[in-house]
Parts: C-alpha cells; sequence; structure tokens
C-alpha cells in the first residue's frame, strides 16, 4: 500500500513537473517571439529634424509637409528614404496619431467590452502576429520603425509604438479572423473605351471599413516620392503606411476588397502592404501581377488594378492558398466581395459567399446602373457610388448592406488614369464634395505653394455635393444613428426605453432590416421574449443582405418564439 501510494505521488510529481517545464518554454517562446524587434537602421540623425508650423494646421518637416485643405481634408507630401518617410510621416501628424490610435481602441472597447477577453485577445494577437515582420519587406519595416517614434507612450500598456504600429497594418486582415470574417464590403468599378463618355480608363471605389465616424473624420490625401520606384498618392490615416486607394505616376491605380476566408493560422503579408509594393513598383498589370506572386496573404482579397498603359482594368484574386488574374473580357469590371476568376470556380469557400452574403446582389446593382447610364462621365461614376437603392430600386432602408452606397465609408475615390486625375470624398462618407487632385501639378509644388496656403486641388473640377444632403431622410439617417447608439447603452444598462422611443425609432428607418434587429436584441437582453420575437420576424419580412444574414435572424427568432408565450408548453 505505502508503495502505490509511493508511485501515485511520483506520477504527480512528474506530471506536475512535466506542466511546469511546458508552460515555462511556452511562456519563454511568447516572451521570444513577442519582443520587439525594430529594424536595424544605422543613420538616425533625421530624428533630429525639427517640425515647422507654416500657419494654421499646416507643418513643415524638411522638405515634406502637411496642410488642412478648405475641403476638411488633410494633405501631406512625403520624401526620402524609408526611414525618413516615415519619420516625417509620424513627426508631421503626431497628434492626429494620437488622436488616431485613440479613437481605435475606443472602438475595440466597444466592440470587446470585457476586459478579461481584452487582455487575451492582446495575447491572441501577439502570437497570431508572431511572423508578421517576416512577411513585410525591410523597406516598409524601416518606414514603420520611423512613425513609431511619434507614437504616444500613453499605449505603451499594449506594446511599444514599433509593435503597435506594425499590428495595425494588420487590423484589416485581423478583422476577419475576429469578427468570424464579417467582411469589409467595398464596391469598385471600371468602365474604358465604349462604356466611357470620352473613351478614357475610369475607376470608381467605396472603402467601407467602418471603425466609427471618429475613425474617419481625418483623412489623408498623401503624395509619396520614394527614393526607389514611382511617385504615387493613396488615400489614408495617420497609422497607416500600407495602401488602401491609391494610384502612381504611371496611372497604375490599386484599391483592396475583402472576400470570404478560410480562418487563418497565423499572420502573412497585410494585403495593405502588397497594395502598397504594387503601387510603388508597378507600371502595368504584368508588373502588379508579378509582384502579388512574391507575398502570401493571410486572408483573401480582391486588388483591382487599372492601367493607363494597358488602358483596362483587373483584378488579381489572391487567397492564402491560390491565386489568378481576372479579366472581365468587355470593357467594364465589377469588384464587390466574391472572386470571379477560373482560378476561384470550383472554391467552396467562394461559390458559398456568392450564394449566401450581399456580395452577389450589390455586383448586380452596379452592373445595373452602368447598364442604365451607357456610357460614364465621371459625374456619372460618382453617382452610382452614392446609390442607396438595391437591385430593381427597391428601397431595402438606408445603410442596407445590399446597397453601393451604405452610409459608412471611410473615402470614395474616383480614378482618371489617362490624365493622372484623382476625386477625393468629403465628409460626410461620400456624399461631400469630390475633390479634385492632378498629380503632375501636386508633386511640382514646393513649400512656399503650401506655406501661402493656396489650394492644392483643382477647383473647377471639384464634384458637388449629393442633394440628399438637404434632404428630411438624410436628417432621418442621423436620427437614427443617434438612436441606435441610445439603443445599445439602454440594453447595455438594462434601462426601459422612453416613452414614444420605439415608435420615432422605426420612423426614422422604416424599411431597414437592422432597425428591428436592434430592437428585437434589446428586447431579448430584458428577457421581453414576446416583443423580442415579433421584432425579429418584422426584420424577416424585410430585404435581407443575403441568405447567410436570414438563416442567422430565423435561427434567432426560433429560439425566442420557444421561450415566447407563443410557443405551445406540451413540447
Amino acid at each position: 500500500m505505502p508503495c502505490k501510494k509511493h508511485r501515485k505521488r511520483r506520477i504527480l510529481l512528474w506530471l506536475l513537473t512535466a506542466l511546469l517545464l511546458t508552460l515555462g518554454s511556452l511562456l519563454i517562446y511568447f516572451a521570444i517571439i513577442a519582443i520587439d524587434h525594430p529594424p536595424r537602421v544605422t543613420d538616425q540623425a533625421y530624428l533630429k529634424t525639427e517640425r515647422k508650423e507654416l500657419g494654421q494646421d499646416t507643418y513643415g518637416f524638411g522638405n515634406n509637409w502637411l496642410r488642412r485643405s478648405e475641403s476638411g481634408l488633410w494633405e501631406a507630401y512625403i520624401e526620402g528614404n524609408p526611414f525618413e518617410r516615415g519619420v516625417a510621416f509620424g513627426q508631421l501628424t503626431r497628434e492626429l496619431l494620437y488622436y488616431q490610435e485613440t479613437t481605435f481602441i475606443e472602438q475595440i472597447r466597444e466592440l470587446v467590452p470585457s476586459e478579461s477577453y481584452l487582455k487575451v485577445l492582446k495575447y491572441f494577437i501577439a502570437f497570431f502576429n508572431r511572423n508578421l515582420d517576416k512577411n513585410i519587406p525591410e523597406e516598409y519595416r524601416e518606414e514603420i520603425y520611423g512613425t513609431s517614434f511619434a507614437c504616444s507612450p500613453e499605449y505603451d500598456f499594449i506594446g511599444s509604438g514599433y509593435q503597435r504600429q506594425l499590428n495595425y497594418h494588420a487590423a484589416h486582415d485581423i478583422g476577419h479572423a475576429l469578427q468570424e470574417l464579417n467582411l469589409v464590403a467595398c464596391t469598385s468599378f471600371s468602365v474604358w473605351d465604349s462604356r466611357s463618355g470620352d473613351s478614357s480608363l475610369l475607376l470608381g471605389r467605396n472603402f467601407d471599413f467602418y471603425m466609427g465616424e471618429k475613425f474617419a473624420e481625418n483623412k489623408i490625401v498623401c503624395f509619396v516620392n520614394p527614393s526607389r520606384g514611382y511617385k504615387f498618392m493613396m488615400i489614408t490615416w495617420p497609422d497607416l503606411i500600407g495602401v488602401v486607394s491609391g494610384m502612381n505616376e504611371k496611372g497604375l491605380t490599386v484599391t483592396i476588397n475583402a472576400s470570404k476566408s478560410s480562418i487563418p493560422r497565423q499572420a502573412a503579408t497585410p494585403v495593405t502592404i502588397l497594395a502598397r509594393e504594387i503601387l510603388q513598383y508597378a507600371a502595368n498589370i504584368e508588373d502588379a501581377y508579378k509582384i502579388s506572386g512574391k507575398r502570401r496573404l493571410f486572408v483573401s482579397e480582391s486588388i483591382m488594378v487599372g492601367s493607363a498603359i494597358d488602358h483596362k482594368t483587373a483584378i488579381i484574386e489572391k487567397s492564402p492558398d491560390n491565386s489568378g488574374l481576372f479579366y472581365s473580357g468587355t470593357d467594364r469590371i465589377i469588384c464587390t466581395n466574391h472572386f470571379q476568376g477560373d482560378a476561384f470556380a470550383n472554391d467552396e469557400i467562394n461559390l458559398g459567399n456568392i450564394r449566401g452574403s450581399d456580395s452577389y446582389m450589390r455586383f448586380k446593382r452596379v452592373e445595373e446602373l452602368i447598364d442604365r447610364a451607357g456610357k460614364l462621365e465621371i459625374g456619372d461614376v460618382a453617382a452610382v457610388l452614392r446609390d442607396q437603392r438595391t437591385l430593381g430600386d427597391k428601397d431595402a432602408g438606408m445603410g442596407n448592406q445590399q446597397a453601393v452606397n451604405q452610409l459608412i465609408a471611410h473615402h470614395s475615390v474616383i480614378f482618371k488614369p489617362d490624365s493622372l486625375q484623382v476625386w477625393v470624398s468629403t465628409a460626410p462618407w461620400q456624399l461631400g464634395k469630390y475633390v479634385a487632385y492632378d498629380l503632375r501639378k501636386v508633386f511640382n509644388l514646393n513649400l512656399r505653394d503650401v506655406q501661402t496656403r493656396r489650394e492644392i486641388c483643382t477647383p473647377f473640377l471639384t464634384l458637388p455635393a449629393d442633394t440628399f444632403l438637404n434632404t428630411a431622410a438624410y436628417s432621418d439617417y442621423r436620427r437614427y444613428q443617434l438612436m441606435t447608439a441610445q439603443l445599445r447603452q439602454f440594453k447595455k444598462q438594462h434601462q426601459a426605453l422612453p416613452d414614444g422611443f420605439t415608435a420615432q425609432y422605426i420612423d426614422s428607418n422604416p424599411m431597414l432590416y437592422l432597425t428591428y434587429v436592434h430592437l428585437g436584441e434589446y428586447y431579448n437582453e430584458i428577457k421581453a421574449f414576446d416583443k423580442a420575437f415579433g421584432y425579429y420576424s418584422e426584420a424577416l419580412g424585410r430585404i435581407l443582405p443575403g441568405k447567410d444574414e436570414e438563416a442567422r435572424l430565423r435561427k434567432v427568432a426560433d429560439e425566442l418564439y420557444k421561450k415566447s408565450s407563443h410557443a405551445d408548453p406540451r413540447n
């Protein structure tokens, strides 16, 4: 008997030792992979350069500058080697950078209110991104490192400035992994030759990446003159040196659209970094496709490439395990959030996405609008990008995912590569005026031009604001947004709704299914299951984004029915 007890103790001790060794090894491994490994930049003299205030909301840093336009858009010019570009971008935007990071973290806290889960999330992202730096070209790591010197130490509890900046560049991609692969539902299209009013190549795109309205407040139209590669412009924000929308001096444009992905195992190259590399080093579609072949993504993405040299547009379709180059075979091409080429013709994830999401219906709506317009001019492109109806001109409510304009766009942009012209939307979303820029003009500006507060845009090409801004419907939508935020707070605090709130809320956006889903969520939270079931049933009677969302809502409605007084107690 004593021998058996002794043996059990030894086994338990052995198991405990093995467990401690395993945990210790994991901690050591985690410390190694999560440690800060910035690139080695031997010459950091540029850090001694001082930022100069040249006027109201106008700054200089060496030959670089940042200014706020009368349109509300920030405009920047950045030049030099990678580290110098990063330092200049960071120092010029340091207040904006702090505001952007604060806004981003606030939004994450709203999406993930649990402090304990946030801590777990922090370590998950650190582990998930353990090889992120190995998948980013050294040039861009140096640029990110230069920017990181402007980061506030206030958020060092998350990681060093460099670590944070590196991880923020994968935010678009990580969003696929952490939100059950929910998509940022961007829309883009291009026409040329017989589909274009003057036969020139035209491209339009909505970038529907939504992290709250504060996140989109400080859009930057950035003009970059790198020491290597082509000059280019991009629409960005203070902590992003990657590209989501841009055009280079060769008339090559790049825009990205997310697609449905399998769950990634670890980080690879962020798509914004690949898009940046294409924009900086590709002169035509063939160049762009070759560059894309050098990088492995960890999510699925469509990269739409317009080319003045080729006088057409193509889509690079890329998943973690496959890629292809899609040409439409006509004088137009449309890109939403599914793949169209032969490389993914039998891909089950892509086929499921086409069947179940809003992507295909939005694609068909763009097709319908282009066909109706015939030959598109710049104003027609803007009209398509601002369209709020769904296929067949149906009213699905303001903000429906089937619409081209979902009233959430970070920015909207129109490119005319043949003449190196670009139009960038102003707030709110794509409803404000589109400000026009001529790349040839901007790249010939100097600090004196900027200091005299001359507008660098081309005013006579400005597209006017959408007339929707002056309607009662726009006021209703703003009221809907405000009341939705209030409803979330009432739900969170289990508060009773004020008298008349429900009727006013429905009246603000009666055709949108989400109006009723939000009410259903509130009543489900306070365990008023009859009312919750009624609102979910009402939502199911509206135009839904797709079959996946319909299945999700039906599942919730069925569960609520079982809890409600409608259910047969004998079952």
